[in-house]
């Protein structure tokens, strides 16, 4: 048998680390089993549902860089299933279920079902009650339902819930679980009366008809999975295989919420994360693959997971643990890879030039200053948004810093101003591009000044990059060039000496 599973989002919000986490372990596990991962837009919610969030979702599939294998006509990632276009297909499996006796009319109005919400708010408050229908209709004889539905009169369609006993089913994580029927919610609506599917009905209809051999999904979805069970016995099909997946939560121990830090997509992506980072991380989000290692590819987490390594116990989330993968993941990137990645961020901060469309646009001259620059920050990269101030004294000139921002410990400025003067000296006769024989040539100006060598190289180092800490100096200065560095030491010295 083929495996066959899905991640079907509800387009009402942007991806967050949540469903990311759904959809890559669904995929990990198709690829696992050599099965088939689908995607299916459950946008029954036509009140929250925004095309924004489509595209959204669409953004965050070619960003991460794995697709689903399937869809309606051609498949593809141009092609998931779209519930919004298969209304018939639900209101046609209500139907049947009401002439299997599994599922009756219900005709009761708004304001009633209003005022028994409110009731048993009042009750709960006071005794500790919960809401529920009170199954007024589904004694409705069928003929009077028929004569009622062709006089015009609205109606919904519920399940029949059994009145009593137990509703059993397996958790490939989690185990037997037994629920009492009395606690599952009583005879909820399947088909609304604008002949709109509730998320419920939908979702079950879609699971079979698509062959979904395992639903993967987060541990809140268990409280609905007895009505998903008894819903598939009222129809005679065969549940599919379940698996409740552990949740992720904070550091405090709380659900993860924007008030741990990121949690949607854009956000990681505006934050200068890399893909291959996220992935790698939240694919060892409560799961194990080999002893010792952590860094993987893709393709090996493909071929290394198991259900049997998902833990039962929930997931924290650990920014300094992602900011780390993040980290590796840049040093790994080529000098020309990481340009390119951080060329957005450069023209976001206006330092590279930018199309209308707001794509970065840089010259020649830029291009390779860029490129240049990679060696030089890419060991200091912890997100790809440090790029643009870790770089702006390459593009712009420094902001002078106050004049003890100069002075080496224990000199003052006089000294600090005759130290710049000696370097502005000697760098015409440096070949840059040597960088040790630059350092030696300063080491024995230090000598014959009597000055430390950090001494020599410290004022040097904020009158060209702007900072007390910054890139390595000599390659900085051969990126700046000789003639705009040699400036900006004269500006720094005559603030030091006016």
């Amino acid at each position: 048998m083929e495996v066959r599973v899905r991640y079907a989002p509800s387009p009402t919000g942007n991806q967050h680390i949540g469903g990311v986490r759904t959809a890559l372990i669904n995929y990990l596990f198709a690829r696992s089993q050599g099965g088939k991962f689908l995607l299916r837009l459950e946008d029954t919610d036509r009140t929250r549902y925004s095309d924004e969030y489509v595209k959204n979702l669409y953004d965050t599939f070619k960003w991460l860089g794995f697709y689903w294998d399937e869809g309606p006509d051609v498949g593809g990632p141009s092609a998931p299933y779209i519930q919004s276009e298969r209304f018939a297909l639900y209101k046609e499996h209500a139907e049947k279920l009401v002439s299997m006796g599994q599922a009756y009319y219900c005709f009761c109005a708004e304001d009633r079902l209003a005022k028994l919400h409110a009731d048993a708010q009042d009750e709960e408050a006071g005794e500790g009650g919960s809401y529920g229908y009170d199954r007024r209709c589904r004694n409705v004889d069928p003929a009077e339902a028929s004569r009622r539905l062709a006089a015009g009169e609205k109606a919904v369609i519920r399940l029949k819930i059994p009145l009593d006993g137990t509703t059993k089913f397996r958790d490939a994580l989690l185990g037997d679980i037994e629920w009492k029927n009395a606690d599952v919610s009583p005879d909820p609506v399947l088909l609304k009366s604008d002949g709109f599917p509730t998320y419920h009905l939908a979702n079950i209809v879609d699971d079979h008809l698509m062959h979904i051999t395992h639903v993967m999904r987060a541990q809140e979805w268990i409280s609905s999975t007895p009505m998903h069970v008894i819903m598939y016995r009222a129809f005679g099909w065969t549940p599919p295989e379940f698996c409740h997946l552990p949740m992720v939560l904070g550091q405090d121990g709380s659900k993860l919420s924007k008030r741990h830090g990121a949690t949607s997509l854009n956000e990681f992506r505006k934050n200068g994360y890399l893909p291959e980072a996220l992935i790698n991380y939240v694919a060892h989000l409560g799961c194990s693959y080999e002893e010792g290692r952590e860094i993987f590819t893709l393709k090996e987490l493909e071929g290394l997971f198991r259900v049997e390594k998902l833990n039962k116990a929930s997931a924290v989330f650990d920014y300094t643990k992602l900011e780390w993968y993040n980290g590796q993941y840049i040093r790994m990137k080529t000098d020309a890879e990481l340009a390119a990645l951080v060329m957005p961020f450069l023209a976001a901060a206006g330092l590279v030039a930018a199309g209308s469309d707001g794509a970065p646009a840089p010259g020649p001259a830029q291009a390779a200053v860029v490129l240049g620059a990679m060696p030089l920050v890419k060991e200091r990269l912890k997100f790809l948004t440090d790029a643009a101030p870790m770089m702006r004294y390459l593009f712009e000139e420094p902001a002078l810093p106050a004049p003890e921002e100069f002075i080496p410990k224990k000199l003052d400025a006089a000294r600090a101003a005759e130290l710049l003067a000696a370097a502005a000296a000697l760098l015409p006769s440096c070949d840059l591009a040597d960088v040790p024989a630059c350092e030696a040539a300063f080491r024995a100006e230090a000598e014959r000044l009597g000055a430390k060598f950090g001494d020599l190289m410290m004022p040097l180092r904020v009158a060209a990059t702007g900072s007390r800490v910054s890139p390595p100096l000599f390659e900085s200065i051969h990126l700046v060039g000789l003639e705009k560095c040699l400036a900006r030491i004269e500006r720094a010295r005559k603030l030091l000496v006016p």
